[in-house]
């Protein structure tokens, strides 16, 4: 089933673009996390985005059963665009690869505030479904960061540690909302407690000696 949208050529004459399911969904989901930008997850319309759209507001039902499923779809795909990034370069050693991440989690959530509060604090952050998903984006920060330390997969210390990088994660999460709601300390200094703070909570003289290496 393909489905026909309207679009406006630069002669601003109106056109008709014929989307595949997919495609439309994409579309809907795109234009979703463009409005998260300016506006709070849960104030993203059904009418606004069917009207950017140009479909009508029933049709988007059949993309998504509910609301909070096509909210969940959005909050999925700006995570995704978050790991890219901010995923670690590796041509970079251990030190520098933690502090250039964590440079680019500031800078993307500075570009991206209204979005990262309306996931983390939001209205619909209580939702269950996307409460999965918040958590699922946790795991996949913790993945990567447990990827990159050089301890075995079957060191006996690898559950604490994967623990204490969870607890790091949410550290840094509600970090950065306080400083980006008051500002108290300068962008470097915020940068340094977060980045010192991994091997102070992680409590691992592995992970210490591989990021001062």
């Amino acid at each position: 089933m393909s489905v026909v949208s309207s679009s406006r050529s630069g002669s601003g004459e109106t056109k008709r673009v014929r989307l595949s399911p997919d495609e439309r969904r994409l579309q809907l989901i795109t234009l979703g996390a463009e409005m998260l930008a300016e506006r709070a997850l849960e104030d993203i319309s059904v009418e606004d985005i069917a009207k950017q759209a140009g479909i009508s507001r029933g049709l988007l039902f059949h993309y998504f059963s509910s609301v909070h499923e096509f909210h969940e779809a959005i909050a999925r795909q700006v995570s995704a665009e978050f790991l890219i990034a901010t995923a670690p370069d590796r041509s970079l050693g251990l030190f520098d690869m933690l502090r250039d991440s964590v440079e680019r989690y500031v800078d993307y959530v500075e570009q991206n505030r209204a979005a990262y509060h309306a996931i983390l604090r939001g209205p619909s952050s209580y939702n269950p479904g996307m409460v999965t998903y918040v958590n699922e984006s946790r795991s996949a920060i913790a993945e990567l960061v447990l990827t990159e330390i050089p301890i075995p997969p079957d060191d006996p210390d690898r559950p604490r540690l994967s623990l204490a990088i969870r607890g790091w994660i949410a550290f840094v999460e509600e970090t950065i909302l306080t400083w980006m709601s008051e500002k108290p300390i300068p962008r470097a200094q915020l940068i340094e407690l977060l980045v010192e703070s991994l091997p102070a909570l992680a409590l691992s003289p592995e992970l210490t000696a591989a990021l001062r290496g």
